[in-house]
């Protein structure tokens, strides 16, 4: 059984902190240091087993004894706290990196995943004894380099689950076919691994893969009552899988929130082995919806606390403060990690740089911020936290132009982040004066932080008459059954578009560039072209709206023109321009643009470059 000190558990999040020698860095040390106090358990990223079988060049191995030495180090740390650690062991199969110079490719089958990857070799005998050895090595390092248990990644699309799937296995040999024939290799790998150590073993799965003739919720509940008899210690359900399903396995925003709740309590009701929980459990509340009606064993949690590495203390009252939210975004966490930037967080701009303290200023001064948005509401905080005297002034609302942002589908989460910096900005008693500041207003601080904001980018088109995409957010402005263009195909243009489509509108989208839906999330990106895809809406790339006319839309292409007939409205969408109304203004001291009004760009942009600057002064 396992003995932890509460039941909570830190799920693997891939950090990229490593180099391409698949080291531990004093960057680990700091980042999983700073989450392992409050916590039962702590599981550091996938380690990989052998070099060629990375998903990123920076992620930590496990594949020689030349890692113990640092692998120990990051045990020792976490272990200060009476916390466990996890190695969480994995091959990845066909869903290896093909970006990543040396990797090779291995399956049940030689069918390549049809979200891309490369084609792999359909593995033989000697295939997979080489495998199972990889596994037992690893596990016999991670005893020695002071991990507590073992968890085998036997779901989420990777080589075990790709045995597992019927789906994708098309072997016809002793390991292919039957369900008993499907789950020979994970057991092999199993039993291998508890042949060379003692430590207890997890199992992570996926409940459901969310495809067609894929991994299902019945052969799962069998395989882990024969995990039970193996003496598996607890089965980790989730659902998805990386190849064909990756919103469900990254717990995107875009998936209902406790669909794996609900896959573990059904294999915690039929087969009584403990289970842990896990997939966006990102608030207070959904803790306490699990430990009341599901009467969980553990509760994992990944980017909510990479979001707010005192999650868990500020939810046992042994830590203060509000809680940071996590908006299951996967902006800055994923997003940072295949930028080769490294895990960052788009409402925490302190991850990856756990190391840094806000310092008190040595000189302490009156400071004022005009703009309540994003920007304007974290360099407000940041500068609290230095001790200097903060006014805030707003003409609106605070949160300003974000406040559109959870008004398209399945964004309602990106909320959290106003609230959550409102409610700093109360708890901290930091003025909020409701009005446009004037010159007089501003003369008596000592320095000017500008946040207001950005407006929209007109094209001078000829009959275009303005409709705004703000005003079409909102819903009782919101188009229904009309035939709706909307000019500009970017990220607002294509969250305009989905939304309209709920209305029964039928929508084109005319965009000047060669592609849509730039800057958006990669997860967002694709779900988004397959219900653009799916409705059959019109799409023009590489043209330019030529003239607006009683009801007609003139559109020039590069070797084709053609007129959109019977236009009921309009939308803007063709991007945003830095507003500043001071620019003109002499104020006669030191003046800071941050967010938008510096330069337009993401909610991740404006909270990092408001706290950067904040820190600055």
């Amino acid at each position: 059984m396992l003995q932890l000190k509460n039941n909570f558990i830190f799920a693997p999040v891939k950090t990229g902190y490593s180099d391409n020698t698949g080291v531990i860095t004093e960057k680990h040390l700091v980042f999983y240091k700073a989450r392992s106090r409050f916590i039962g358990a702590v599981t550091p990223e996938p380690l990989y087993l052998d070099k060629g079988l990375r998903e990123l060049p920076t992620q930590i191995g496990i594949d020689n004894d030349d890692k113990i030495e640092g692998l120990k180090k990051l045990t020792d740390a976490i272990h200060q706290y009476g916390t466990k650690v996890i190695a969480h062991l994995n091959h990845p199969g066909r869903m290896a990196n093909p970006k990543i110079s040396g990797n090779y490719f291995l399956s049940s089958t030689d069918e390549a995943c049809e979200n891309g990857g490369a084609k792999p070799k359909q593995m033989d005998s000697d295939d997979i004894k080489h495998v199972i050895h990889l596994f037992a090595d690893a596990a016999k390092r991670a005893e020695t380099a002071g991990f507590d248990i073992i968890e085998l990644q036997f779901g989420h699309g990777y080589l075990a689950a790709q045995f597992i799937s019927p789906k994708v296995n098309t072997r016809t040999d002793e390991y292919g076919g039957s369900f008993k024939n499907r789950i020979k290799f994970p057991l092999e790998i199993l039993q291998a691994v508890k042949s060379v150590t003692h430590l207890p073993v997890i199992v992570r799965i996926s409940g459901d893969e969310m495809i067609p003739d894929g991994i299902k919720m019945d052969e799962m509940i069998q395989f882990s009552k024969i995990l039970k008899e193996q003496a598996v210690e607890a089965m980790h359900v989730s659902a998805g899988t990386v190849c064909s399903t990756p919103p469900w396995f990254f717990q995107h925003m875009f998936v209902p929130k406790g669909k794996t709740w609900e896959y573990a309590r059904k294999i915690k009701d039929m087969v009584d082995i403990p289970v842990i929980f896990v997939g966006q459990i990102n608030e207070f509340k959904d803790v306490d919806l699990i430990l009341k009606e599901y009467k969980d064993d553990f509760i994992a949690m990944g980017r909510p606390l990479v979001a707010d590495p005192d999650f868990v203390g500020k939810y046992l009252g042994q830590v203060k403060g509000n809680l940071r939210p996590c908006l299951a975004c996967s902006e800055g966490c994923l997003g940072g990690v295949r930028s080769g930037n490294g895990l960052g967080c788009s409402v925490n701009p302190t991850v990856g740089k756990d190391y840094e303290t806000v310092e008190k200023s040595p000189v302490n001064k009156k400071v004022a911020i005009v703009g309540g948005g994003l920007a304007g509401m974290q360099a407000a905080i940041t500068l609290h936290q230095r001790g200097h005297f903060v006014t805030l002034y707003e003409k609106n609302k605070l949160g300003g132009q974000f406040l559109l942002a959870p008004l398209p589908p399945h964004k309602g989460s990106l909320i959290k982040i106003v609230d959550y910096l409102k409610k700093e900005i109360q708890d901290r008693k930091i003025p909020v004066i409701y009005k446009e500041a004037s010159k007089e207003d501003l003369s008596i601080f000592d320095e000017i932080m500008i946040a207001t904001g950005s407006k929209p980018s007109i094209p001078p088109v000829e009959g275009l008459k303005k409709y705004y995409w703000a005003e079409v957010l909102e819903n009782h402005n919101l188009p229904q059954n009309k035939r709706v263009v909307v000019i500009g195909g970017g990220l607002i243009g294509t969250e305009i578009a989905v939304k309209l489509l709920s209305k029964g509108n039928k929508v084109f989208i005319v965009e000047m560039m060669s592609e849509i839906a730039r800057g958006m999330e990669m997860l967002e990106q694709k779900q988004t072209l397959k219900i653009l895809q799916h409705e059959n809406v019109s799409i023009f790339l590489n043209t330019k709206i030529q003239k607006v006319c009683d009801h007609k839309v003139q559109l020039e292409g590069p070797d084709y023109r053609q007129t959109i007939e019977n236009v009921d409205v309009i939308v803007l969408a063709t991007g945003m321009k830095p507003y500043n109304p001071y620019e003109n203004i002499k104020l006669d001291k030191p003046v800071h643009l941050i967010g938008d009004a510096l330069k337009v760009g993401k909610a991740q942009d404006a909270i990092h470059g408001a706290y950067e600057t904040a820190k600055t002064i």
